[in-house]
This record gives structure tokens, C-alpha cells and sequence, in this order.
């Protein structure tokens, strides 16, 4: 049989590219499963240095921060720490007292009063009027679309009731999800989500820290931000 070195040097750059493809595939599979392992030392923020508090007194010990109750919203940024998707999580505890307590986190901030937040108003937990307990927890987007403006036009589609209803003088978890512009929120470790929404802006980057409202004071523990490897792949 007549052998072609032709044919035998296209053999052998076929085999050499199926080879490439096959390492390449086990490597991009060794990876994912590399960046999809939780973190062994993640940042408790709680513990962490802070930028300090816009129109608050911060008070920060013991892995807890704690802020001091003013007129105005106040907001604790975490220095240079920034957040575009992912998942945050915490422990806050507010307080039982009608309109003064607004509890949460603030992100993708581009400065003191451009940001995203999702919030608590604990003292709607439990409240027997269904109306004042459809509003435990409240997307908004500052500084476009504040609660008032988002009630108005947008009735029960950017604060829901939470189920079952936290203890609103203790601690209560919080773990929000944040996947391009759609944001879950779970409490207490539930599977279903107290609040879904998609964000009302096109900030996909920012600064991240703890939010309170008017008149409010809080406190945080257990503070743990992980980033989604979204450009993991990109590169390659």
C-alpha cells in the first residue's frame, strides 16, 4: 500500500488539533470548578476597616457596626471595596418602633446619594394591617426612584411582605443575589425570595456599604460579600 506524506502530515495536524481541543476542554472544566468554590478566608466587612459613616455617628467592635439614629439617610461605605454581582449577605437588627426603622444595604453607589439599596422596615413585620405589612421590604434607586415615587407608579412590585415574619427586636439574616439587573432578596435562610425585582438603572458597578433611613439607627454582623466571577471566562 502507497502511503502519501501528504496524508499522513494532515493526519497528524488533525490528531494534534483534537488534542489541543480535548486539553483545552479539561482545563475550562478544572477552572469552573476552581471559581466555584466558596472562599476559605472571606472579608467578615463587619470587622473590617470602614470608610466611616455619612450623617452618622459609626461604632464598630466586636464584629459589630452600629450606627447612631439622625434625621437624613446615612450610609457606611467600605473603603475602596466595590460590588457589581453577586451575592451579599449580613445580619442586621432593627427595632419595633413605626417609622424608625429602616435597615439594609446600599451598592453600586457612584457617591453619597446615586446608589441602589434594598432595606428593611422591621417594625411592618408583624403588623396586623395587611397593607403596612406588604411594605417589610423595599427595593429602591436613588436618586431617581425613591419609595414614594416607586409606591405611586409602581404599587406592590418593589416592597413586599417577608414570610415568615422575622422577630423585628432581633437579629435577622439577609442574603441578596444580585445577577445583572435581577436582584433576589431571602431572609432567615429561606429558599423562596421575600422580593425579586430588576434594577430601575444601568449601573453595573459601584460602591458598597450598610444603609438606614431617616431617623434610623442599626447594627450589622457577619458581613460577607462575594463577587461573581462573571469575566472568569472572558479572557481566555
Amino acid at each position: 500500500m502507497i502511503k502519501f506524506p501528504f496524508l499522513l502530515c494532515l493526519k497528524d495536524v488533525i490528531f494534534k488539533y483534537k488534542l489541543t481541543l480535548l486539553i483545552m476542554k479539561q482545563l475550562l472544566f478544572a477552572l469552573s470548578l476552581l471559581i466555584s468554590l466558596p472562599a476559605f478566608a472571606q472579608t467578615d466587612y463587619a470587622s473590617s476597616q470602614t470608610a466611616g459613616a455619612v450623617n452618622r455617628k459609626l461604632t464598630q467592635s466586636g464584629g459589630v457596626i452600629e450606627v447612631d439614629e439622625q434625621p437624613g439617610v446615612g450610609v457606611v461605605w467600605f473603603g475602596d471595596k466595590t460590588f457589581s454581582e453577586g451575592t451579599i449577605e449580613f445580619d442586621v437588627k432593627g427595632k419595633d418602633v413605626l417609622q424608625k426603622s429602616f435597615v439594609g444595604v446600599a451598592f453600586h453607589g457612584q457617591n453619597d446619594t446615586t446608589y441602589d439599596a434594598v432595606y428593611f422596615r422591621p417594625f411592618n413585620f408583624k403588623a396586623t394591617d395587611a397593607v403596612r405589612k406588604s411594605h417589610s421590604v423595599q427595593y429602591i434607586s436613588n436618586p431617581k426612584h425613591d419609595w414614594p415615587v416607586l409606591r405611586q407608579q409602581f404599587p406592590n412590585k418593589y416592597e413586599q411582605a417577608v414570610e415568615p415574619a422575622p422577630d423585628p427586636n432581633d437579629w435577622f439574616h439577609v442574603r441578596i443575589e444580585v445577577k445583572g439587573k435581577a436582584i433576589s432578596v431571602f431572609v432567615n435562610n429561606s429558599t423562596i425570595p421575600s422580593l425579586i425585582v430588576n434594577k430601575l438603572n444601568d449601573r453595573k458597578s459601584g460602591k458598597i456599604g450598610m444603609w438606614v433611613g431617616h431617623g434610623s439607627g442599626a447594627s450589622w454582623r457577619k458581613i460577607f460579600i462575594t463577587e461573581r466571577p462573571v469575566a472568569a471566562f472572558a479572557a481566555l
